[in-house]
Parts: C-alpha cells; sequence; structure tokens
C-alpha cells in the first residue's frame, strides 16, 4: 500500500535560490506537522506536495500515482490547501465562502445539493464559525477569517488536508481548538500542517524537523530523536519535557 503523499527526492528553485534539497518522504493517514526554523523551507514544501510549485526535481507522487498526471479537478477533490495568507472578499458572506470548498466537486455552475450543504454545515461548525453564517469577511477579525477559511478547506472533505499555519491569528483557546481538531481530523484522514509554534506542533502525531531546505528527521511526536533535532535546528534555545502525556517545547533561558 502506498503513502498517502510521497515527495521523492524533491528538489525546487525559487529564482537563483534553491529551496528544497532532495527530499524524501512518505506521509500516511494521521497529523503530521512540519517544522523548522526561518527559511526552512517549510511552506515550500507543503505548496509542492499540494502541486502549487512544481519540482525541478524529483517528484510528488498522490496514491502512488505521480501528482503530474492527476487532473486539475480531480487532484482538487483529493487534496484541500489552506494558505497561509488568505486574501477572501470583503463582498462575501462566511457561508459563502465555506461554500467555495465544494467547487471541486461541483464545477463552477453547479447548484449545492443536500450532501454539499451538510458539508458547509460540518465544516463551519467544525471551526466555530456558523453563527457568523451572514456575516460580510469585512466586518470579521483576522482570527474570525482565518477560521473562515480553515472551513472553507474543510468542506472539500478531501481525503488529505495541507494546511499552511493554520492557528495564526487565533488566540489561545481557539488555537487549542483548531489543534483539538487536527488530531480528530488525523484519525479520519491525512492532515499536514505548517507550525511555527512548537508547543502546538507537538501534539501532533508525528513531525517533519527542516532545515536549509533539508529533511533532517521525521519521527513521531515522542520520538528522542525529534526532540533532539529541535533543539539542534533551534540553536539549544528551547528545551523539551514531558507533560502528562504529551511533550511541551519551553524556551531554555539558561
Amino acid at each position: 500500500m502506498s503513502a498517502v503523499l510521497q515527495a521523492l527526492d524533491l528538489s525546487l528553485a525559487l529564482g537563483r535560490r534553491r529551496v528544497l534539497h532532495g527530499i524524501t518522504l512518505d506521509l500516511w493517514p494521521g497529523w503530521t506537522a512540519i517544522v523548522g526554523p526561518n527559511g526552512a523551507g517549510k511552506s515550500t514544501l507543503l505548496r509542492a506536495l499540494a502541486g502549487l510549485l512544481p519540482p525541478d526535481g524529483g517528484e510528488v507522487r498522490l496514491q502512488g500515482r505521480p501528482l503530474a498526471q492527476w487532473p486539475a479537478a480531480e487532484r482538487a477533490r483529493q487534496i484541500a490547501w489552506l494558505a497561509q495568507q488568505g486574501a477572501p472578499s470583503g463582498d462575501l458572506t462566511v457561508r459563502e465562502l465555506v461554500a467555495l470548498g465544494r467547487l471541486p466537486h461541483l464545477g463552477l455552475f453547479g447548484t449545492p445539493g443536500p450532501t454539499d450543504e451538510a458539508c458547509i454545515d460540518q465544516a463551519m461548525q467544525d471551526t466555530g464559525c456558523a453563527a457568523w453564517a451572514e456575516r460580510r469577511l469585512g466586518q470579521l477579525s483576522g482570527g474570525e477569517r482565518q477560521r473562515c477559511l480553515l472551513a472553507r478547506a474543510l468542506a472539500v472533505q478531501a481525503p488529505a488536508l495541507l494546511l499552511d499555519e493554520p492557528t495564526t491569528h487565533l488566540d489561545p483557546p481557539q488555537q487549542v481548538a483548531v489543534v483539538r481538531l487536527l488530531r480528530r481530523l488525523g484519525q479520519q484522514g491525512t492532515v499536514l500542517s505548517v507550525l511555527h509554534d512548537l508547543p502546538l506542533a507537538l501534539q501532533a502525531d508525528r513531525l517533519v524537523v527542516l532545515r536549509d531546505g533539508r529533511l533532517v528527521v521525521t519521527g513521531a511526536h515522542d520520538d528522542r530523536a525529534v526532540h533532539a533535532a529541535l533543539a539542534e535546528v533551534f540553536e539549544q534555545a528551547l528545551r523539551i519535557e514531558r507533560h502528562g502525556n504529551r511533550y511541551m517545547a519551553w524556551p531554555d533561558l539558561g
């Protein structure tokens, strides 16, 4: 059985700068967090896995098939994407934005049916934005808009969910709510997220640690090799300690 998503010797340059260097990675069902210092290539890797940036070396495979061979519409039903900097129109209502997540299934001119409406309702409920369904996006705070954009990605109901900084602009209670949601979604499919917040990332099932566009290590959240790699790539500025049945990252102030 093939992994849901695979990077095979993946390399990618942006302009004259090489951002990814020969990354090989298998992604299985569960929640995986990509972490690393600024400039490590986290978002670039995520965009390449989503098919938004073509690699100049190696390839990405979806369910064992080269991603480049998937028709765009079919691929859009298999991979849902949340960008780090979403820019939704202020003229849309929240529900209209979330309903855009059904476009891969309906096409531009399809009419949402009961199944589509149920997916939209569930996505809004899961992200806590159902109460704002008729509000215009321009009336929302940054954190509220982020939750709506996440709902749009969830409404796709794709087997693979790729999220670039899904907790951006969220206050601590909402960050916790998103982490709980990602844990639950990871029990149903494949979730891959880029996260800068290491305490949140350590709640994932698995971590992928990058540095300078190279894969340092990948492993379970409780893997000592992952913890050692995190301390190394962040220049010993943190320590990782067990807290209950999970691990937490703390600033090491000496």
